[in-house]
C-alpha cells in the first residue's frame, strides 16, 4: 500500500476567518510572536500498490479542492 497526501489551503488572497480567529486568540494564551495563521486540511489517500500521484491530482482537482479559492499539493508519504 502507498499513502498519498493532499494538502489543501485557501489561496493567499482569500480571507481565512478560522486562521484569523486562532491568531486573535494566541495573545490570550501569552503567545505574542505569531503574526499570521492559515488553516487548511490534509487528506490521505491509500493506494493499493504503487502511489498514483497523477490520479491523486485529478481527485484533488475534481473533488477535494475548490481551485477557484484553494491551492493544493500532492505528495507521496514514504515513511508512514
Amino acid at each position: 500500500m502507498a499513502r498519498v497526501v493532499v494538502d489543501v489551503m485557501l489561496k493567499p488572497e482569500i480571507l481565512d476567518p478560522q486562521g484569523q480567529a486562532v491568531a486573535d486568540a494566541l495573545p490570550r494564551l501569552g503567545i505574542d510572536d505569531v503574526i499570521s495563521v492559515r488553516i487548511g486540511r490534509r487528506i490521505e489517500l491509500m493506494f493499493d500498490g504503487q502511489p498514483d500521484t497523477e490520479k491523486a491530482r485529478r481527485i484533488a482537482e475534481r473533488l477535494l479542492a475548490n481551485p477557484v479559492i484553494e491551492d493544493y499539493t500532492v505528495r507521496v508519504e514514504e515513511d508512514w
